[in-house]
C-alpha cells in the first residue's frame, strides 16, 4: 500500500514532436515548470467538491502559494455562484477563439485565480480532440506565474471527467461516509485505473463527525482496491461536518474565510500543510505542465 507507480510503467514522451494549432513545437524546447497541477475530483455529486477546491485554494493562498482554480464542469460550472461573482467570460469564450485564456481569468479578492466554466452550455459537456488541445496549450502559457493549479473536475466518469483527470500530475478523490459515495469513489479509480493506467491516487473524506469516521472509510477504500485494484491510495487529510457550511454557501463567501475559527476551518489548513509537504517524486517529470502524451495515445478521441 501506499508504494509509488514504477519508473517502468511511464511512457516518455520526452523527445516527441507534438503539432499544436499548425505549429510544430518540440518538448525540448519547452521550459520545465514547476507549477503542480491536482484535479480533485469524486465518483459522484453531493459530497462537497467545489467547497473543498475554494477552501483549499484559500487554505493554499495563505501559506503563500500562487493558486488558480479551474472551475472544469464545463457544461454545468458553479464555482463562480459558490464564490458569489458573475465572470462575463468563461472558458467557452477561449475554446470557440474569442477571447485568450488570460482574459478571462477573474481575480478573486487578491486570494486566488479563478478559470470560470459555463453554465448551461450542453457542447462543453463533449470536447473534441482540437478542443482539448487548445485548452492545454492555453493553460500551459500561464503556469510561470502559478504555483499549484487545482482542477475542479466534474462529477463521476464521463470523457470531459476522465481528460481532465489525466491531464493532472495529482489527483485527489473527494469521498464522503455514504455506501453510495465510497462505491462510486471506488468505480472512478477503477476507471482511471483499469483503461487509463492511473495507479496512485490520494483520499480526502468530506463531511465527517471524526477522525476515526474518516479512517474508517479509507480502511473500506483500501482493502478492496488492494483486493481488485493494482493502484495505490493515499490517504492526505479530512474535513469535519459543520452547520456553517450551508451557511456559507447561502452568503456565498468561503467558508474558512468566514468561519477561521473552527474545526473544520483547521481541516483545511492541515489539508494545505499536508499537500504542501506531499511527496511529488512519484510523478514523472515533463517539458509541459500537463500530460501531453495522453492526447498523443488516442485515449481521448
Amino acid at each position: 500500500m501506499n508504494q509509488a507507480p514504477s519508473r517502468d510503467n511511464i511512457i516518455n514522451f520526452k523527445n516527441k514532436i507534438i503539432p499544436i494549432n499548425n505549429t510544430t513545437v518540440s518538448r525540448k524546447q519547452k521550459k520545465q515548470s514547476g507549477t503542480r497541477v491536482i484535479a480533485v475530483t469524486s465518483g459522484k455529486g453531493g459530497v462537497g467538491k467545489t467547497n473543498i477546491v475554494a477552501n483549499l485554494g484559500y487554505a493554499l493562498n495563505k501559506l503563500g502559494k500562487k493558486v488558480l482554480v479551474i472551475d472544469a464542469d464545463l457544461g454545468l460550472g458553479n464555482l463562480d455562484v459558490l464564490l458569489g461573482i458573475a465572470p462575463r467570460y468563461n472558458l467557452s469564450h477561449v475554446i470557440v477563439g474569442e477571447k485568450n485564456i488570460r482574459e478571462i481569468i477573474v481575480d478573486y479578492a487578491g486570494m486566488m485565480k479563478i478559470l470560470p466554466a459555463a453554465s448551461g452550455v450542453q457542447e462543453l459537456s463533449r470536447l473534441t480532440k482540437e478542443q482539448k488541445i487548445k485548452i492545454l496549450t492555453a493553460l500551459d502559457s500561464l503556469t510561470d506565474s502559478i504555483d499549484i493549479i487545482i482542477i475542479d473536475t466534474a462529477a463521476g466518469i464521463s470523457s470531459n471527467v476522465m481528460y481532465f483527470n489525466m491531464s493532472a500530475q495529482e489527483i485527489i478523490v473527494v469521498v464522503s461516509p455514504e455506501p453510495t459515495s465510497i462505491t462510486d469513489a471506488y468505480a472512478l479509480m477503477k476507471v482511471l485505473s483499469v483503461k487509463y493506467s492511473k495507479k496512485y491516487f490520494k483520499l480526502l473524506v468530506n463531511m465527517v463527525d471524526s477522525d476515526l469516521e474518516a479512517n474508517e472509510v479509507f480502511r473500506q477504500l483500501s482493502l478492496v482496491a488492494d483486493r481488485f485494484l493494482d493502484i495505490s491510495i493515499e490517504y492526505i487529510g479530512y474535513v469535519l461536518s459543520d452547520k456553517n457550511v450551508v451557511k456559507s454557501v447561502k452568503r456565498q463567501k468561503i467558508f474558512s474565510a468566514i468561519f477561521p475559527e473552527t474545526k473544520s476551518s483547521m481541516c483545511f489548513e492541515t489539508l494545505a500543510k499536508n499537500i504542501c509537504n506531499s511527496n511529488t517524486d512519484n510523478y514523472p517529470s515533463r517539458k509541459t505542465c500537463f500530460f501531453w502524451e495522453y492526447l498523443f495515445d488516442n485515449k481521448f478521441d
